[in-house]
């Protein structure tokens, strides 16, 4: 039987056991130690921005963003429509409604020119998805947010290294947030962060992340806080990992880009856009699937693969249409054409630093000829 190719792996082949192995014989595992600290003062340097707060996954980062900024029950905050369901999920958290936006299909995040419709009096924040390592055209949604008061939040948990305009994302907005689940570029397992150049929001954020603690007298709670922290422990494996952020980074490029070199020949297949201005992160490897130029569906294709031993995704499903959310956007009239066309069309492809070339011609031979035959049965047909 072939060996199975997973969509994604993790590359520990760093100092990440030497650094973990320290933290416990330290005995500092818990939610304060020496690799917190140097992790959290690193990741803010490689973001460009004053401060980082490591807290224990992406989707409490958001969550705690938007406490944070005092978003309430009542409040709008609009959000694409195209993205993993944290993000909407914790606008909810706080009690909001996630106003879901279609996407640019030159960039595949939210696109600008549709926010100005969907503000009303009840709006409060934009928070813009780099998706896929695509940063979105931060200029323009930060210019719509000045015009009518709103607060940004980036959600980078796909995009850590990717660039806008020469500048790191992390650094473009209020505040940002991270990931670092197992599927990330660098990861701790799972835990996450938030990039901020406000120390007052830093502040607040703090004592949120910390029960509430007042950080000057000990045991004394002025507000209602969550215990949001990532441990020690968990920081001595990112240190590490930051370490050979470049090197994972290129890493991850090159096999990208082979996929682009070896794909973009396919009938039927269409490679993810990248903007004139966008450094991507090259996070997880997508593609588009014409079901009438390529022979068959994207869901065949996955099928198919899967039959070889090979592990895929598909493209996130348009939030507008899952469960939570589908009445309250049925009652907004929403219609997001190009986040449902590229919702039900996109595959993404085994992405990770340690997949062989070998392997790699595996996936896109199986793709290659998975075509082929279907070509030459509608031929035939």
């Amino acid at each position: 039987m072939l060996s199975r190719i997973p969509v994604a792996s993790v590359d520990l082949s760093g100092n990440e056991e030497a650094y973990a192995v320290d933290a416990i014989r330290s005995t500092w595992i818990s939610s304060t130690g020496a690799y917190l600290n140097r992790f959290e003062r690193e990741f803010a340097d490689y973001c460009q921005s004053t401060t980082s707060l490591a807290v224990c996954n992406g989707t409490v980062a958001l969550h705690l963003a938007l406490m944070g900024l005092d978003v309430r029950p009542g409040d709008e905050v609009l959000v694409p429509s195209l993205t993993y369901v944290a993000t909407a999920n914790a606008v909810r958290y706080v009690g909001a409604e996630p106003v879901f936006i279609d996407v640019d299909p030159e960039t595949w995040c939210i696109d600008p020119d549709k926010l100005e419709a969907a503000i009303t009096r009840r709006t409060r924040g934009i928070i813009p998805v780099h998706l896929l390592g695509h940063p979105a055209d931060m200029d323009r949604i930060n210019r719509v947010a000045d015009v009518h008061g709103l607060w940004v939040i980036e959600d980078a948990a796909e995009a850590l290294g990717a660039k806008y305009k020469g500048q790191p994302v992390g650094s473009l907005s209020h505040c940002a947030t991270f990931s670092f689940f197992g599927n990330k570029v660098i990861t701790s397992g799972e835990g996450g962060a938030i990039t901020l150049s406000d120390e007052r929001l830093a502040t607040r954020l703090r004592a949120l992340r910390g029960q509430g603690m007042d950080p000057n007298r000990r045991y004394y709670f002025p507000i209602t806080g969550y215990n949001f922290r990532l441990t020690n422990l968990a920081c001595a494996i990112l240190c590490a990992q930051m370490e050979r952020k470049e090197a994972i980074l290129d890493q991850r490029r090159k096999l990208c880009e082979r996929y682009n070199q070896q794909l973009r020949s396919i009938p039927g297949i269409s490679l993810q856009p990248v903007a004139p201005w966008a450094e991507i992160s090259p996070w997880m490897y997508c593609c588009m699937i014409d079901p009438d130029a390529f022979g068959g569906t994207r869901d065949e294709l996955m099928q198919e693969l899967a039959e070889k031993n090979i592990e895929s995704r598909p493209m996130f499903i348009s939030l507008h249409t899952l469960p939570p959310f589908r009445e309250e956007s049925r009652k907004r009239n929403e219609h997001l054409p190009v986040t449902d066309r590229l919702s039900e069309s996109g595959i993404m492809l085994p992405t990770y630093n340690t997949l062989s070339e070998a392997d790699q011609d595996r996936v896109v031979g199986t793709i290659a000829e998975f075509q082929r035959q279907r070509g030459r049965q509608r031929r035939v047909a």
